[in-house]
């Protein structure tokens, strides 16, 4: 219930307003003060939504009362009451805040409307404030999900540099000089854990915890400047690893990729650390990919480790005749410089197991590939190093195939009508049954851009729309058309529009005028 407090040092004054009041809002609550003293006392004891304050009251002044009552609590509305109508009480009383002011006597039509028009703004001030109660709660609720969501941008698509930096402005984690992925591998049917991993992640420092994507976990962690990148990167792995079981040990492996100087440059972080989880069978359950030996000992270490970035991205694209390319060359590098051909045949197994990862990620469901026998020479490595590529390239185009027609279809029409919420990649993956990596990947090759930019795309068209509305602030459209910060929203709309919304509203309204 809205709360009205009378100063006023005349009873008749007092009642007379009263009357008027009860009469013209019978659902705000009355009280009345006899000087400047008391209406202090009831205004911390009852807390009114607004003072209708006398100014000539004898010991404590109006204007006196008012700055106190202010310093207590800002949110309070005043209505100055005086017989003076003097330029200076009215100066005083704006540097006060005062809001409108009352001559004795007043026409009731007068106290009327000037009563109403501030209750109307106590009552929007009051809807405002609820409504951002409200999204600050929906906000927090959704940080899981942007934060799942930029880590899958991040390191499967390329994020919109705009959202990028206010999506890390909104996650709330303190930019750092460099950044490292890990990657957890869970054991199969062990899935459940993903929360209580995700737990001690959050507990053991700053990081971003993705999605779960089979059996892998990834993070991208940023770095303290008072940890060494391995003394860092330990403790977070042990205290992921103190969730095995004693004895059981069996499929839990942590790949740690090296660290990097910025985020558009964290793929390659996590490309190392998948490479770091290739043998799963050591002692220790955690690696780091620098101890990893380099895919050729008479190779180029940075030449090397540019060809292994090329050869994930060729898997993800599906360029076929580019990635058997890159493992014949392999081959070719092993059988010039004279190493065995039993390690040649570990190399291409480690590549094509590197390339099963990356296709199940995406949603590609291959069988894992592995040599029948042991080879005798390269003539033969090469020939069955095919045939595993051929089988691979199969489960490829099968799935593509299985694919529906209008799949990009169905995306683009759930986000057109759904753009006003919290959508993850997560939840258009559960609409078409697909993986969240794979959408990201179609919304790339068949739209050019990626699905946060269509979102946008669609988010401020409809904000275009609404701004016709005069009756609909810009702060109520913020909201409607799903964002939780109207200042995220006008550096949005000012990147996508090249105005303000603001200055877009004023143009727009112009043209319609």
């Amino acid at each position: 219930m809205t709360k009205l407090l009378i100063a006023d040092d005349e009873q008749i004054e007092r009642e007379g307003l009263e009357v008027i009041l009860r009469k013209a809002f019978p659902d705000v609550e009355i009280s009345q003060a006899k000087n400047g003293k008391m209406a202090v006392q009831l205004a911390k004891e009852s807390n009114p939504d607004l003072i209708l304050m006398d100014i000539q009251m004898p010991g404590l002044n109006g204007l006196e009362a008012i700055k106190q009552i202010s310093e207590d609590d800002p949110h309070i509305k005043f209505i100055m009451i005086t017989a003076f109508d003097t330029f200076d009480y009215a100066r005083q009383a704006i540097k006060l805040g005062v809001k409108d002011y009352l001559l004795k006597p007043s026409k009731i039509t007068e106290i009327e409307a000037t009563v109403r028009k501030v209750l109307e703004q106590i009552e929007e001030e009051r809807r405002f404030r609820e409504m951002t109660q409200f999204q600050q709660v929906a906000l927090q609720k959704a940080l899981p999900v942007i934060e799942t969501d930029v880590v899958t941008q991040l390191l499967f698509d390329h994020v919109h540099e705009v959202h990028l930096d206010m999506l890390v402005e909104m996650l709330d984690i303190r930019s750092t000089d460099e950044q490292f992925v890990m990657s957890i591998l869970l054991p199969d049917g062990q899935e459940h854990l993903y929360t209580s991993v995700k737990e001690k992640i959050r507990q053991a420092g700053s990081a971003w915890v993705g999605a779960l994507y089979g059996r892998q976990l990834p993070i991208i962690v940023f770095r303290k400047k008072q940890q060494s990148f391995r003394s860092q990167a330990i403790f977070i792995a042990g205290e992921i690893l103190s969730l095995v079981k004693k004895g059981s040990s069996e499929g839990w492996f942590v790949g740690i990729g090296n660290a990097c100087g910025s985020l558009q440059s964290i793929r390659q972080s996590y490309q190392e650390s998948l490479i770091a989880t290739l043998d799963s069978t050591l002692p220790v359950k955690y690696r780091f990919y620098s101890d990893v030996p380099v895919l050729s000992t008479g190779e180029d270490l940075q030449l090397a480790k540019e060809r292994e970035k090329q050869f994930f991205d060729q898997v993800r694209l599906g360029k076929w005749q580019q990635i058997s390319l890159s493992v014949m060359e392999m081959i070719q590098r092993c059988e010039t410089e004279r190493e065995g051909v039993i390690q040649a045949q570990q190399r291409v197994l480690q590549l094509l197991w590197i390339a099963s990862r990356v296709m199940s990620e995406i949603g590609v469901e291959a069988p894992a590939p592995f040599f029948a026998y042991q080879t005798q020479d390269f003539r033969q490595l090469r020939a069955e190093t095919n045939q595993l590529l051929k089988q691979m390239k199969k489960s490829y185009m099968e799935h593509y195939d299985r694919l529906e027609a209008d799949t990009i279809h169905q995306l683009k029409q759930y986000i057109t009508e759904h753009s006003h919420e919290d959508i993850s990649l997560e939840a258009l993956g559960r609409k078409v049954e697909l993986s969240p990596i794979y959408i990201s990947k179609m919304f790339k090759e068949k739209l050019g851009v990626n699905y946060i930019d269509f979102l946008t795309e669609c988010r401020i068209e409809k904000a275009k729309k609404l701004m016709a509305d005069h009756g609909k602030s810009l702060k109520e459209i913020t909201f409607e058309v799903g964002y939780h910060e109207p200042n995220y929203f006008s550096k949005v709309f000012k990147k996508m529009c090249g105005q303000s919304p603001t200055e877009f509203r004023k143009t727009l309204l112009g043209k319609k005028e």
